[in-house]
């Protein structure tokens, strides 16, 4: 348990020797194993692990939401509740009860991971918030509405009252995440759980949402339990802090003591797992859950030796995609078209065994470019020049017929490694699936091109037979690697690799692409919203905003001197590990940074003056007007 202050303090929650277990044929999972931890009035507490580790199952506890093949085998939850004085055991009250309805959503609320999937589709914003409302204060009509946009407002909506009546799916990310705290806060409850309420977001609107989140802390007078497992938003959010590991608390105490002066080697190894914004890309990550395995000597191959004078392998030159939208519902008539050029004049060059990253928020086109290098999204206009020995090929202008002979060459590796592997087929066949495609070896050969690749990428070869569902999140991925190396390409497109995982498997998988882009020659194209991600594999940086390249540059460089105003305000909203490096959350508030329109001379567009990219360093080029002395003003 945590070790008491000097200063008195109420706690309004109490976890006293929390034990949970899961009912299974194959027996009792034990999920929690006598966890201890408390909140303090107007406290952020830090609830830390990987994925297993227990954090959402005492969630779960705390919202009377665990499954029925769950059960509180002993221990205590006492909410103490600051508004009555009452206090109430959740361990021992049953979720079913008036008196625990009253306190889930009234006096503790939650705010979950993807609003998208916690909220209805069919139902108004307006609506699902003020149906808590009701439930919970007896609030209805003019009144529960006032309330509503009341709250909307106070979440900073831009316009609350359009918000009220818009659907989820008519939302942003970020504003979507911003209708679930107004849900969550509209009852003005005692105790938030945020449970990875920002994982799913870009890095400027998780700065935005964990802002206001702070916001409103202090100004509602509430409690928050942040669960997650990112310790950027430890550092920047939490008061105290409680490392879970496989249900048991390894360590716990003030963010400072965590952080400075950390003591258990769980948690060292948690903090070495962490790429950092600031850390020097050659000093690796070091995984937990295994052993940090790189690529096997006897089947590394040598990486060839690249020309200084070489051609690109990749040269994309002017792509443009636009996309009409006809707005219809229910029958009626079509508007008039609306055009949304998702991708406006890209270029940028990929050199032989080069890693690019490309970075920028959701929206901004980088998976559209990927899609289109790689064929599965038509280009309107532009070329994608890929060097076939001494001559260039542009797969932009080739049918299907002629780009699949290229298509060996270049491979996609997608965000989820779930929604990417058939739950119908074996690793075997899954691995292999790309040989029987294009007609290469026999059974035999192809079995061992499967053993040979799962070695590769650190997977026994003995689970050959096993099927998707069997794996972990990480060894899922790396099933994806293995069969995306299956031809043999020259290219990989890196769409998220890694967003999906825990930061231990995430640390796991980007030190094994590094070991493969080492040893097999390997070229990348590498997408991601997460700036420390890309500091640690990235040979040189593209920034896209709004479908334009804004900003491209050698990583040092541009990690060291961003010049464009969007590429600061990235670095701004990116948390770090380290108290010493907190978010400046006035800065990144109202979002200017992100927004083309609000961007200061020479980086705005005006009518009748180009914006070109512009050299302002060795390799380093940014977009700005080209009337202006541009080297002077960025």
């Amino acid at each position: 348990m945590i070790a008491p202050t000097s200063k008195p303090r109420t706690n309004i929650l109490e976890v006293r020797n929390l034990r949970v277990a899961f009912d299974t044929p194959g027996g009792a999972i034990h999920a929690l194993r006598g966890i201890d931890f408390r909140i303090t009035e107007r406290e952020t507490v830090a609830l830390v692990g990987e994925s297993g580790s227990g954090k959402s199952v005492t969630a779960q506890v705390l919202m009377g939401l665990l499954p029925k093949v769950a059960r509180i085998s002993s221990g205590e939850a006492l909410f103490r509740d600051p508004k009555t004085g009452t206090v109430t055991d959740l361990a021992k009250l049953s979720p079913a009860t008036a008196e625990f309805r009253a306190i889930r959503g009234g006096r503790i609320s939650i705010v979950f991971q993807e609003p998208m999937t916690s909220m209805s589709p069919l139902h108004r914003v307006g609506a699902q918030i003020q149906e808590a409302l009701e439930l919970h204060d007896n609030v209805t009509g003019a009144a529960a509405k006032a309330r509503v946009i009341d709250m909307l407002r106070l979440v900073r909506f831009p316009d609350p009252e359009r918000g009220y009546k818009s659907y989820t799916f008519e939302l942003s990310g970020g504003l979507r995440q911003r209708a679930m705290i107004a849900m969550a806060l509209v009852c003005n409850p005692a105790l938030l759980v945020a449970d990875e309420p920002t994982t799913a977001l870009d890095v400027t609107v998780q700065a935005q949402v964990l802002g206001l989140i702070r916001d409103l802390q202090r100004e509602l007078g509430m409690s928050v339990l942040m669960i997650t497992h990112d310790m950027g938003v430890v550092a920047n959010m939490a008061d105290e802090v409680v490392v879970l590991y496989r249900g048991e608390v390894m360590e716990a105490g003030t963010a400072d003591d965590i952080f400075r002066s950390p003591r258990h080697a769980y948690l060292k190894a948690l903090m070495g797992a962490v790429p950092r914004i600031d850390a020097d890309p050659a000093t690796r990550l070091m995984p937990l859950a295994s052993p940090d395995e790189g690529v096997p000597a006897t089947l590394a191959k040598q990486r060839p030796v690249v020309r200084p004078d070489a051609p690109p392998l990749l040269t994309v030159k002017d792509l443009v995609k636009t996309y009409s939208i006809h707005a219809e519902s229910f029958g009626l008539k079509k508007t008039a078209a609306r055009v949304v050029k998702a991708v406006s004049g890209v270029s940028f060059t990929i050199n032989d065994g080069e890693c690019l990253g490309l970075v920028g928020e959701s929206g901004c086109g980088k998976t559209t470019v990927s899609k289109m290098i790689i064929g599965a999204v038509p280009v309107d206009s532009g070329s994608v020049l890929y060097q076939d020995g001494d001559s260039s090929v542009d797969l932009a202008v080739m049918n299907d017929a002629a780009r699949s002979a290229y298509r060996r060459r270049m491979q996609y590796i997608f965000q989820d490694p779930q929604g990417s592997l058939n739950p119908r087929m074996t690793v075997l066949d899954a691995v292999s699936e790309p040989l029987k495609v294009q007609g290469i070896g026999d059974k035999a050969s192809q079995r061992a091109r499967v053993e040979e690749l799962l070695g590769l990428v650190g997977v026994d070869p003995r689970f050959l037979n096993r099927y998707p569902h069997s794996f972990s999140g990480g060894q899922k991925q790396r099933l994806g690697v293995a069969r995306a190396l299956t031809l043999e390409p020259k290219l990989l497109l890196l769409d998220e690799p890694v967003s999906a995982l825990d930061v231990s498997t995430q640390a796991q998988v980007l030190n094994l692409l590094n070991d493969l882009r080492a040893n097999l020659g390997l070229t990348y194209l590498f997408i991601s919203h997460n700036l420390a991600v890309v500091n640690y594999v990235a040979d040189r940086v593209a920034v896209m905003c709004a479908g334009r390249l804004v900003e491209v540059a050698p990583r040092r460089a541009l990690f060291a001197d961003p010049r464009h105003p969007y590429t600061r305000a990235l670095l701004a909203s990116a948390p770090s590990p380290d108290l010493d490096r907190r978010l400046d959350f006035e800065l990144i508030r109202d979002g200017a940074a992100t927004d083309p329109g609000k961007w200061p001379a020479p980086f705005d567009d005006r009518e009748g003056v180009a914006n070109e990219l512009v050299e302002v360093g060795p390799g380093h080029f940014v977009r700005a007007r080209v009337d202006a002395k541009v080297k002077e003003l960025v």
